[in-house]
């Protein structure tokens, strides 16, 4: 994948910032930063990205946010303010054998979608 100078600037911006965002939030930020890039541009090169699996893309009912992480991994989400946290969860052999019995599938990767509510000792 050719990495150019606004593909380059997408892609820095999302992991400095390690949290998910939307294609405004990018285009506003990198804007912000003095780095003239507009929304079109920050579409194509969300895309190019995410096609070529560097980055994640999670669908939500707000619209699309994109993360800095390709690699098999989870997601915590806050249902009070609806921040993304990445995790990464290894679940017992036990249980995916179970998982596995009961559906007939084999499992081969997998990534789990968790939703709370943040605690007051955190």
């Amino acid at each position: 994948m050719r990495l150019g100078r606004q593909r380059r600037m997408v892609l820095d911006l999302l992991w400095s910032e390690k949290s998910h965002l939307s294609a405004r939030d990018i285009f506003e930020q990198l804007n912000l930063r003095g780095r003239s890039i507009g929304h079109t541009s920050v579409y194509q090169n969300l895309e190019a990205l995410q096609s070529a699996g560097v980055i994640e893309c999670l669908d939500r009912a707000s619209g699309r946010l994109y993360g800095y992480r390709s690699d098999p991994h989870s997601h915590l989400t806050c249902m009070d303010s609806g921040s993304i946290d990445d995790i990464d969860v290894v679940l017992p052999d036990d249980l995916l054998r179970e998982i596995e019995q009961r559906t007939g599938f084999r499992i081969e990767s997998y990534t789990l979608q968790l939703n709370g509510r943040r605690t007051l000792e955190n």
